[in-house]
């Protein structure tokens, strides 16, 4: 499908337009920005009966201007034995990245503007979901560079938690992305929401059967080092992680960064699960609804953020690595080739599910086993002889009588 901008060719009037829309998508993230961290002051404040930020502006709406501000003008340090190079060019790999990927998610309809039909849309490539995961896995980059490029032992500690936590949720993420893809036959952002917009039960979310947006979701958080996964910051070295020698306006583009890639993954969670811009409108103001559609859901899961932060603990690492690893990617595995069959036929995709749960429920009782196993074995080892022998019984039972019987 054509960006019906470009379908006369390139003028001026074509450039100008296209230039218009980078500066006010631009300028829209950056107040959306700005909202989002003085909303979730407010919420957090809320829920923990605190006031909140309620001294700079009306109920405290320019606090988050006033931060800016201060760190613009804070010293700008720079470590001794930092790579300058790169320590400069990390900050905006980072942000840059959610900037462009927020560029092919649609955020409204079709208008005329000076006799051209314009999509409320920076671009939309026939490739922008490919284009949407590539940039999305570039921030990688920029945490692990930001760490390495410190040369200080804390930073590299928090960016290689960081790089492997992006990693093992990016598998997943992309499988579930699939899931979509499959059932809207179409990369262009553009088309999956033309595909969901006949009825909402033609959502996504319900299309593919709930659980690739769950894995979504999952994967999204844990990308963005948000809680209960912001295991990024090292409380127990007492440091922010691999942010930790930054100062200035370099940290608050690492701020920048975190906030516009929640809200550039939510607004990708609406765009392929929910409908985009889709929704009930009225005669009047045609174009303005599906914005307000698109803004409202995308609200919604930036205030379940916020809540999920407020009421939630921080998860431990080894259980955010099993949870990756070990389910995550098995289930939207497993889910993809369930989808995968259902379209080729019914009976094939029940077939397909059927094996899924066995294959499942057996490897849940191997590593059950085998982790009882290693119980067994790390309580025998500093114990006496007795234990020991009693400790290879039960080893002995977990094998199963013909292992018991040959030893």
């Amino acid at each position: 499908m054509q960006d019906p901008l470009f379908i006369h060719g390139v003028g001026l009037g074509v450039v100008i337009i296209a230039i218009v829309k980078v500066l006010v998508v631009f300028a829209v993230l950056l107040v959306a920005v700005m909202l989002m961290i003085w909303l979730e002051r407010k919420v957090i404040s809320d829920m923990q009966n605190r006031i909140g930020p309620n001294r700079a502006g009306p109920f405290g709406l320019l606090q988050s201007l006033a931060d800016g501000i201060k760190l613009f003008f804070k010293e700008d340090l720079m470590p001794d034995r930092a790579d300058r190079i790169v320590f400069k060019l990390a900050p905006y790999l980072t942000l840059v990245p959610a900037f462009l990927v927020f560029t092919v998610v649609p955020l409204g309809g079709v208008v005329t503007i000076a006799h051209h039909r314009v999509e409320l849309q920076v671009a939309d490539p026939p490739i922008g979901i490919l284009f949407l995961l590539a940039f999305s896995s570039i921030s990688v980059y920029g945490a692990m560079l930001a760490g390495w490029s410190s040369g200080s032992k804390y930073p590299l500690l928090g960016s290689v938690r960081a790089s492997a936590q992006m990693i093992s949720y990016e598998a997943a993420m992309g499988l579930s992305v699939v899931a979509v893809v499959l059932q809207t036959h179409t990369l262009s952002t553009r088309g999956i929401v033309l595909a969901q917009a006949p009825h909402f039960w033609d959502w996504g979310v319900f299309r593919t059967g709930i659980v690739p947006f769950l894995i979504f979701w999952v994967a999204a958080t844990a990308e963005l080092n948000r809680p209960p996964f912001d295991l990024v910051e090292g409380e127990q070295e007492l440091v922010g992680g691999f942010n930790t020698e930054y100062s200035s306006i370099r940290f608050a583009l690492f701020y920048l960064a975190e906030f516009m890639n929640m809200i550039t993954m939510s607004a990708v969670m609406v765009t392929l699960f929910f409908g985009g811009p889709d929704g009930p409108g009225f005669p009047f103001l045609r174009w303005l609804w599906p914005i307000l559609w698109f803004a409202g859901k995308t609200f919604v899961f930036l205030y379940v953020y916020v809540w999920i932060r407020a009421a939630l603990p921080r998860l431990r690492y080894d259980h955010l690595m099993d949870l990756g690893w070990k389910r995550l990617i098995p289930i939207s595995l497993g889910w993809l080739l369930v989808i995968a069959g259902v379209i080729i036929s019914p009976a094939w995709g029940f077939g397909i599910l059927g094996g899924c749960v066995v294959a499942a429920v057996v490897l849940y009782q191997a590593l059950k086993v085998a982790r009882r196993r290693r119980e067994i074995e790390a309580g025998a080892a500093g114990l006496g002889r007795a234990a020991r022998v009693a400790a290879e019984v039960q080893l002995r039972q977990l094998a199963g009588p013909h292992e018991g019987g040959a030893s």
